[in-house]
């Protein structure tokens, strides 16, 4: 079963790199990423209607590259920084220095944590890079960023942030639903901040555009410790979107 697996598991790999050419996988890793796929189905079908647990070992983080206008995003930032740290998951960002990039990245890097991140060379050339933490990708283009970062990361954390960050967020929860990687992919709630994002996700489960159990691919919560306990209990539904062409 675990080797058919994991051989099915390659073929997904191959498939993905067709149409993601930019973010290779190194082959070492490959093959630990594909065993661990095939062992976790393995253990879910196996341990059905038990709780699970799943290990996160590198979280991404999505926020903005300003401060916004509360006190209270920049506290959620260094309270995400300093919870990956202390539970020794890596934090992956955007490799910026400014806003609550700048704040998480700190936080994690003052505690103690491993953090990388990734940015485009234009806005290395205007001087947003974060030079102070564990290591930092130049890539490209925008579209290699996100890539490599989907890459490096095992969960996806949405804090307050604007379009980049609504964008981020929303084509990551999209690559789950088609079926391109089964990582959770949480929103912190800050002060209601996302209360209108989450609401438009309802209105399209209600106007059949979302699926139910699609909706229940983004998980939601207003405290740090509330959302990575969420994210380690992930379990991701098997539908895969089929597109509807009747």
């Amino acid at each position: 079963m675990i080797v058919a697996g994991f051989f099915v598991a390659c073929g997904n790999w191959f498939v993905e790199r067709l149409r993601y050419p930019y973010s290779g996988h190194g082959s070492i890793r490959f093959v630990r990423a594909a065993f661990r796929q095939v062992a976790t189905k393995q253990f879910r079908e196996a341990n059905e209607g038990e709780a699970y647990s799943m290990a996160l070992n590198s979280v991404c983080v999505f926020c903005g590259s300003t401060f916004g206008a509360r006190d209270a995003f920049k506290e959620a930032a260094r309270q995400i920084g300093r919870l990956l740290a202390q539970r020794a998951m890596t934090l992956v960002y955007g490799g910026g220095d400014v806003g609550l990039m700048g704040v998480v990245a700190d936080a994690a890097m003052e505690h103690g944590g491993i953090v990388i991140g990734v940015i485009p060379k234009s806005l290395v050339d205007k001087e947003l890079a974060h030079h102070g933490i564990t290591k930092l990708y130049v890539v490209d283009s925008m579209h290699e960023r996100k890539a490599k970062m989907a890459e490096l990361s095992d969960a996806f954390i949405a804090l307050p942030g604007g379009f980049g960050t609504f964008e981020e967020f929303c084509e990551i929860v999209t690559w789950s639903q088609l079926g391109f990687h089964q990582k959770p992919c949480g929103i912190l709630n800050v002060k209601g901040y996302f209360e209108p994002l989450l609401s438009l996700f309802d209105r399209g489960v209600t106007e059949q555009f979302i699926r139910p159990e699609h909706r229940e691919i983004v998980i939601s919560a207003e405290s740090p410790d509330e959302l990575l306990e969420q994210l380690t209990r992930y379990s991701p539904a098997s539908s895969i979107e089929k597109l509807d062409r009747q």
